[in-house]
């Protein structure tokens, strides 16, 4: 009678349902292992679990008060003291009778109101007991009033429980305890990560539109965006003036007639990181257009040869940022491409739009919030973006992630400003920041040691992190460098290290729902005994990967690999799933028939001459060569150096005389590419014009 009285009101208040009910029938032994948010998890949990379930509960906090005890004493719970050893022997000895228990694997209520560790307990009782497992995942219960953490929560948000099916974890007995225990609770964490991305998947916000919109309902007022200008947006002002710019885009562009199934007409986007940037790509989206962001850096004549492929006849851009930038527009409209300019736009907005716009949305704001569950960030972070909204890391990581999961950002127009930067992250206590090893050297020579205080989690991506690098913010700044990887054509995140699980010299391990397999190369791969390739050329396939390319020769190349995206790199990927980077296949040079990395040669020179400065840069590159196939040569912008230095650099790292350079050619300053990484070809060439000008 009371659990269903507890069912009527959940269903009354929360909308509550629940998932996949029909396994929690699965006789024992088995564990029920849910996320911990609040205070109802229990109400949540009980009302579809039958009598037989017990719920693992603390002795010790049992006797705060009368209330806890009653609550957490009684015939439905499972008392233990998780101090004591005897703790989990009498859950052992209790799932061994066939028992059937509720436990929360996190051992207490998030803070972050993101999951938490999981106490590797929960993997040894597993690894003994071999009970059968089921998940659960707990969405949005992390929003009502009754939680630890001191994010945002709001009264009776829709609650649901989704339940996973049967799994059995993997059969490790012929490993010690405590490398078992460890992998277990890896392997649990997975599945319980994996779980909560199929649940958003299939139930929350379709596009990244729909997702940020839920979200500005709930916080209308929370500021969100903030550019140089310092003039913040709200999530009411972003939503507003996305509207008003919707509605004058109707007009502006072309309506163009398209078969139902094909995909929408490309509009250029040409903006620097402003407020207007998001603003412009929402109010494409509102109208049915696919926003094409364009890369700037690239000059006129790359602009142009984009635009033709994706079909682009409009751009929207800024006479402001056209002047500041000094681009050449010309060839493209020469080509007859439109470019509709922001303040134009602006003009044409009344103040009577304003007004009837602004109604609308205060209508609307009050319904609830789905979020994503997956990322490792409590809901008071803020972000410093200052990679160009043209990187897709700069763009989905650093931008709309933000948006969607309702996280201040503050865009600023170049990372190029390594003076600056520090100062801007200090002033606005940004405490997320994101970079590449090219960026990231940069701000780390010119900041104060109290510059970067405030910052928690420092992500890098885009190009190889060197150790020096890691060493710099580790010594200097105390800040524990983060290494992901990805590429455009997987929207972009494939591998990252968290907080939680992180190993330096590695970019992480795969995200949720990631397929991913190693083909064997010549002269590089390692093989088991047993047969499984160790390291090879890296093929991922998932949600996140691109459907294809708009390049014919490109796309075909890509559509016959049956969903696979080859990413061109070579990797080695360890038993715990960590994945290690050994280099762009492009980047081995086979000298007298071995397979040399380009990477690790800079690696082992990168910070390897402090006697020249933190100034000091220095890439190689492969040339061909008549004796051996192919030589490197080392470039570098501090002409004092010497090859004794360098051969003393490769010699202290450990590596074979193949890997030292052959020579050394020196330039003012290390070409780079608007995204911050070396530009290898400009390099490539400056070597070449240098030997034919010297021929």
């Amino acid at each position: 009678m009371i659990k269903t009285l507890i069912h009527w009101l959940l269903r009354l208040c929360f909308r509550y349902r629940a998932y996949n009910t029909e396994v929690l029938s699965t006789p024992g032994p088995v564990l029920l292992l849910p996320n911990h948010v609040s205070w109802l998890d229990w109400a949540f949990l009980g009302v579809v679990l039958d009598k037989d379930w017990k719920f693992v509960t603390s002795s010790t906090t049992a006797k705060t008060s009368w209330i806890h005890s009653r609550i957490m004493v009684n015939q439905r719970t499972f008392p233990i003291d998780p101090a004591s050893p005897y703790g989990a022997k009498r859950m052992a000895e209790y799932l061994a009778q066939g028992g059937r228990l509720v436990l929360f694997p996190e051992g207490r209520l998030t803070r972050t109101a993101r999951m938490m560790k999981l106490f590797d307990g929960t993997g040894f009782l597993i690894h003994k007991t071999k009970a059968k497992v089921i998940t659960c995942y707990l969405r949005n219960a992390v929003r009502v009033p009754a939680v630890r953490h001191t994010g945002w929560t709001r009264w009776f948000p829709q609650v649901s429980a989704h339940f996973s099916a049967v799994q059995s974890a993997p059969d490790l007995s012929h490993q010690a305890n405590s490398v078992a225990r460890a992998r277990i609770t890896r392997w649990l964490r997975d599945a319980m990560v994996h779980q909560q991305f199929q649940a958003e998947m299939d139930l929350g916000p379709q596009d990244v539109l729909e997702a940020i919109a839920e979200t500005a309902k709930a916080l209308p007022r929370r500021q969100i965006l903030e550019d140089i200008t310092l003039k913040p947006l709200t999530y009411r002002r972003l939503m507003v003036g996305a509207e008003l710019l919707a509605q004058q885009f109707q007009s502006l562009l072309p309506k163009e007639t398209r078969p139902p199934q094909s995909d929408p007409t490309r509009v250029g986007v040409l903006l620097p990181n402003v407020n207007g940037m998001p603003l412009t790509l929402l109010a494409l989206w509102s109208t049915g257009h696919t926003p094409a962001v364009l890369n700037f850096s690239t000059g006129p004549t790359i602009l142009l040869q984009c635009a033709r492929l994706a079909g682009i006849r409009d751009v929207i851009t800024s006479r402001t940022f056209l002047e500041k930038a000094k681009l050449d527009i010309g060839p493209l409209e020469a080509a007859g491409i439109r470019f509709h300019r922001l303040e134009d736009v602006r003009t044409r907005i009344s103040t009577l739009d304003k007004l009837l716009v602004l109604l609308k949305h205060s209508i609307r704001c009050g319904t609830g919030l789905q979020m994503d569950a997956f990322l490792d960030v409590s809901d008071h972070e803020r972000f410093f973006n200052a990679l160009p909204l043209f990187h897709s890391f700069g763009l989905t990581a650093c931008t709309l992630l933000p948006l969607v999961r309702g996280l201040y950002t503050f865009l600023y127009p170049s990372p190029l400003h390594y003076r600056v930067i520090p100062g801007v992250v200090y002033d606005r206590d940004c405490t997320v920041m994101v970079g590449t090893n090219t960026f990231l050297n940069g701000y780390a020579r010119k900041a104060a040691p109290y510059d970067f205080n405030s910052v928690k989690y420092l992500v890098a991506g885009a190009e190889k992190v060197q150790e020096a690098t890691a060493q710099t913010w580790a010594r200097k700044f105390g800040i524990r460098l983060l290494e992901g990887y990805g590429a455009t054509e997987c929207s972009p995140v494939l591998c990252a290290n968290n907080r939680i699980e992180a190993q330096f010299g590695s970019v992480g391990r795969f995200m949720p729902g990631m397929e991913w397999k190693l083909e064997p190369v010549d002269g590089v791969s390692e093989v088991a005994p047993d047969g499984r390739i160790i390291s090879g050329r890296l093929f991922v396939r998932g949600p996140n990967v691109m459907r294809g390319y708009l390049n014919s020769e490109a796309d075909t190349a890509f559509q016959a690999l049956g969903g696979w995206y080859d990413t061109g790199d070579l990797a080695r990927i360890d038993d715990d799933g960590f994945v290690f980077l050994l280099g762009r296949m492009k980047r081995f040079a086979k000298i007298s028939g071995e397979m040399v990395s380009l990477t690790a040669v800079e690696d082992a020179l990168a910070g390897a001459f402090p006697q020249h400065g933190l100034r000091c840069e220095i890439a190689v590159v492969a040339v061909a060569d008549e004796e051996k196939g192919e030589k490197l040569i080392a470039i570098c912008n501090v002409p004092r150096l010497s090859m004794d230095d360098v051969r003393q650099a490769i010699k202290a790292k450990g590596l074979t005389n193949l890997c030292v350079p052959r020579e050394i050619r020196f330039v003012n300053e290390i070409p780079k590419l608007g995204t911050g990484k070396i530009d290898h070809r400009a390099l490539i060439e400056i070597v070449r014009s240098e030997a034919t000008r010297l021929a």
